[in-house]
């Protein structure tokens, strides 16, 4: 029989078998078993990677993009990582410790560099010490004493008051304003605080101020026009450091060096309001003091040959003036003075500035209220 004489049924069933049987039976598998659409993902990525691995490049890098696909990588800092300790390994026993070979550290040779002058690690970072502070962690002295050359200007500049005290007021005003100078500009420097001019040149106004007030009022007033200089300059400090937009450790470091330096430049006026025989006795005593404590001496004996050679230098100038023979006792208490800023210019590892500015004015500054006191009692 052909196929145009077989009846119209057999015929599209036959042919509905063999072209679309196998379509359908996968279609009624499919519904029978339920459709997994992640599985027919995966099983295309499958018919698709075998196109992926032309070369070895290609498929490592299909391999990285599909595990980025699926997986959070962090990669920041978190709070852990910053503020927490670093986890310690762990200790090795004993045994171990004796089996293994002993083998030295060595550094890199940069390391020294890079390290050198930083304390241990904080919550809040490294701090860079001082000299100071590495001094005194190593067992050695902070002081590194001034030496001779500042000190011969220190003995330059008393002899420059003791000279000028004899001659007159006005003539004691030219030594005396390079020593307040001097000390406004050291003290500061002392402290680490430079280039501090604004400071500075308040300190070294409240002295000028003083030597004005001095000179205008007389030496008969001369306690009140410097307590009352000194007075006005300690509020108007303060003023000045409340209009300040630093933070309040800065202010009130500033503050309280501002004023310390103001009060020094202020009360080295002193020598101007003092006796001029006193001011003579007491500031060659002081050039005698530091030059015999800059000598290579133990530091108890260098101590004492310098009260020794302040005692003398106030018993001969004394001899010059009319103090006579108690002038050895104003020496006493000017070389007292003395050692006493001698030993404030050579604290915490100063500077060579620090040595030429504090190191020579200091002695003669602190002096000044002891030549006053003492001057005005034994006159």
């Amino acid at each position: 029989m052909s196929d145009q004489q077989q009846p119209y049924g057999q015929q599209y069933d036959g042919q509905y078998d063999g072209q679309y049987g196998d379509a359908y039976q996968n279609q009624n598998q499919t519904q029978n078993q339920g459709y997994d659409p992640y599985q027919q993902q995966h099983q295309q990525q499958q018919q698709q990677q075998p196109q992926a691995q032309a070369w070895p490049g290609q498929q490592q890098a299909y391999d990285e993009a599909q595990a980025q696909q699926y997986t959070q990588q962090w990669q920041g800092q978190t709070w852990e990582t910053q503020m927490q300790a670093p986890v310690q390994a762990p200790q090795v026993a004993p045994a171990a410790v004796a089996e293994a070979p002993e083998t030295p550290y060595l550094p890199p040779q940069n390391a020294a560099g890079d390290t050198a002058g930083y304390g241990p690690a904080t919550v809040a970072g490294n701090a860079r010490i001082t000299d100071a502070q590495r001094a005194r962690l190593e067992g050695r002295s902070p002081i590194i004493e001034p030496g001779m050359q500042p000190a011969a200007l220190t003995a330059v500049l008393g002899l420059l008051l003791s000279g000028t005290a004899a001659i007159g007021s006005y003539a004691l005003v030219v030594p005396l304003v390079v020593l307040q100078a001097v000390t406004a500009a050291g003290w500061f420097r002392l402290n680490g605080m430079w280039p501090a001019r604004q400071g500075i040149a308040l300190a070294f106004a409240g002295g000028l101020t003083a030597d004005v007030a001095l000179l205008a009022a007389g030496r008969e007033n001369g306690p009140a026009a410097i307590l009352g200089t000194l007075a006005v300059w300690v509020l108007l400090t303060l003023v000045l450091q409340l209009r300040s937009h630093a933070d309040p450790d800065t202010r009130m470091s500033g503050l309280m060096a501002t004023v310390a330096s103001a009060a020094l430049t202020i009360i080295a006026a002193g020598h101007l309001a003092a006796d001029p025989d006193a001011v003579s006795v007491g500031a060659a005593a002081v050039a005698v003091a530091v030059l015999a404590r800059a000598l290579p001496l133990p530091t108890a004996a260098s101590v004492a040959v310098a009260l020794l050679a302040a005692a003398g230098a106030g018993v001969a100038v004394g001899g010059m003036t009319g103090l006579g023979g108690e002038g050895a006792f104003l020496g006493v208490a000017a070389g007292v003075c003395a050692l006493v800023g001698h030993r404030v210019a050579s604290y915490d590892y100063p500077s060579r500035f620090v040595h030429f500015t504090a190191g020579v004015a200091l002695p003669l500054a602190a002096a000044a209220p002891a030549v006053y006191l003492v001057g005005r009692a034994l006159t």
